[in-house]
């Protein structure tokens, strides 16, 4: 007998599972120094259900035992000029419209602190940045005084600290029990109805018209809509204020306020244009020929003597190596980021190069793993004289 699937979000029981990987790398970046360690590393298996009653989407087969989050862990996305302009116009943004001056601002998976610094140098405001993965050793010493960093998750132990300004990116979507930790962060700001909440997630309608295979991965064990993004947060004591798509569309902001009981959605508040169902269809019934798609590209690639790398040794890299299972046809990732250089990709084992390699590898092709950042490849390609085509997923 199969075992009833409960949704995370809502706790309804009608999850219908329509797509499936077996044998992923549980962790896509953390930083694996051996081929033979990258190539064994600890895997688990995806099954994405969709929630029939809230349209959450996760991962039915995740086990967050699996999961390990320290300094070996690099997500970081700052050495990317493009990713860096984004940032700084959001950050401006949110410090104009919250007025963010003088204030005391939280943020809940702050990585290495970019993001939490920028808000405070912008609005001379103080931090407190929560993350397991956190590395003293990467904070310059001129936000030692205005912002204090704790390594470890964010907890119902640390509903002590009060910020005027509680903020969440791209950490949501590696919490399996989403509503129990939107719910912890109501509590944690009690009758403090002035604060603004903040969240930023990956955009799963995207993921599934776009067949964007490469997006699904094991850290990702939530993944939400517009309309199941603004659901969660209604029903765990939210009024959303604002709700919106960025960066190409690629990622979802909400911003919110505490408000007692569930809310509901104004009846301008149109938030699912689309039926979620009509995309999660179109993605079960045209991937496979995605996938078989970039595996017939690759075998052309490969029967012609060409060279290829990939360009973005994230989990978007990841993703699509294993996924394709592809080994000997790509033997070189390409990152921008140092601290991935000399590197391996989790699961097939590419070594992770800094893009001068190129200019004696001199691959044919290079396969952009985002293709927001198919200029800024393109400008540093043609300055270091490297002649290669590039191809965007």
């Amino acid at each position: 007998m199969s075992r009833e699937i409960t949704c995370p979000s809502c706790r309804s029981a009608g999850v219908s599972v329509f797509y499936e990987v077996e044998d992923v790398p549980v962790h896509s970046v953390r930083l694996l120094q051996t081929r033979q360690e990258a190539r064994s590393c600890p895997k688990g298996d995806i099954a994405l259900g969709l929630c029939e009653t809230c349209d959450f989407i996760f991962n039915t087969a995740f086990d967050a035992r699996l999961q390990e989050y320290d300094s070996g862990y690099e997500a970081t996305q700052s050495f990317s000029p493009t990713f860096n302009a984004f940032a700084r116009r959001l950050a401006a943004r949110l410090v104009d419209q919250y007025d963010l001056h003088d204030k005391t601002i939280i943020e809940i998976g702050c990585g290495q602190g970019e993001f939490l610094t920028l808000l405070c140098e912008l609005g001379d405001n103080r931090g407190i940045g929560f993350d397991p993965a956190y590395v003293e050793e990467r904070t310059e010493r001129s936000t030692e005084n205005h912002i204090t960093f704790i390594k470890d998750y964010y907890s119902e132990k640390y509903a002590h600290y009060r910020g005027d300004f509680v903020y969440c990116k791209m950490t949501l979507e590696h919490i399996e029990n989403s509503a129990d930790f939107v719910r912890t962060v109501r509590r944690s700001l009690r009758d403090h109805a002035d604060t603004t909440v903040f969240f930023q997630v990956p955009d799963v309608s995207r993921i599934l018209q776009e067949l964007a295979f490469w997006d699904v991965y094991y850290e990702h064990c939530s993944y939400f809509s517009l309309g199941s993004l603004a659901g969660l947060f209604r029903r765990c004591g939210f009024e959303v204020l604002h709700l919106a798509r960025d960066y190409n569309d690629q990622y979802l902001l909400i911003e919110a306020k505490p408000k007692d009981g569930i809310q509901v959605a104004s009846p301008d508040q149109k938030e699912t244009p689309r039926d979620l169902t009509q995309d999660v269809r179109y993605f079960a019934q045209n991937c496979s020929r995605k996938l078989q798609a970039w595996r017939r590209t690759l075998q052309k690639i490969k029967r012609a003597g060409q060279r290829a790398v990939i360009w973005g040794a994230g989990s978007k890299g990841v993703a699509f190596l294993t996924t394709l299972d592809i080994h000997d046809e790509i033997e070189y990732a390409v990152d921008i980021n140092p601290f991935k250089q000399g590197t391996y990709m989790a699961g097939t084992g590419q070594e992770i190069v800094a893009p001068d390699f190129l200019m004696d590898y001199k691959p044919d092709i290079v396969i952009v793993m985002n293709p927001i950042y198919f200029d800024e490849i393109q400008q540093e390609l043609d300055g270091m004289g490297v002649r290669a085509e590039l191809m965007p997923i």
